[in-house]
């Protein structure tokens, strides 16, 4: 299935995000990506489907959420490289130059891995949500410098540029050592 839209509400509450899930799903034809508990004690829901139909998923989850929602969006023609890098099945088999782009919410982060792959020839190679990171998430990407830099740019400027975010910080290096590309590919 190719995916064209996704949708996303993160809370700052375990339970409310259950429910928030529960709801999102039964609002409108989606398919659940993500349901999970996140650091520091939040919960994020990503749906995909339909433009139509994830919009009316995710303004039932900002309703049943409420004051719990702490980020949320709807992102149509989402990148075929973001759901994989979410879900850690992307593949990239080398890195060249790596960029980094390290935000305060999970929404915000996938936000600007969408707008960093579709702005430069780059490879997602991971979107790593809040597991251990004190409620951060960031996201790995690889190519030629100058596009790695345009694309980190790109995902920095939209985070910015919307009601997501902020970006905490961002970098590019141009030729990283061989054994800190070994621990990235893992």
């Amino acid at each position: 299935m190719k995916v064209r839209t996704i949708g996303c509400v993160e809370l700052n509450s375990i339970s409310t995000g259950m429910h928030v899930a529960d709801e999102m799903v039964k609002a409108a034809e989606v398919q659940l990506v993500i349901a999970r508990p996140t650091c520091p004690g939040r919960y994020l829901v990503i749906v995909c489907g339909d433009t139509g139909a994830v919009r009316s998923s995710v303004e039932r989850g900002k309703h049943i959420g409420g004051e719990s929602s702490v980020d949320w969006f709807i992102l149509p023609n989402v990148h075929e490289d973001v759901i994989p890098a979410m879900n850690g099945t992307g593949i990239c088999p080398r890195i060249n130059a790596l960029g980094c782009i390290e935000t305060y919410t999970t929404a915000s982060c996938i936000i600007a891995a969408d707008a960093a792959a579709k702005s430069g020839e780059v490879t997602l190679i991971e979107l790593r949500f809040a597991a251990g990171l004190g409620g951060k998430a960031f996201v790995t990407m690889t190519g030629e410098v100058s596009s790695v830099q345009s694309s980190v740019d790109a995902g920095v400027r939209v985070v910015n540029e919307s009601s997501s975010g902020p970006v905490m910080s961002h970098i590019v290096i141009p030729s990283p050592a061989e054994d800190f590309k070994r621990q990235i590919l893992g």
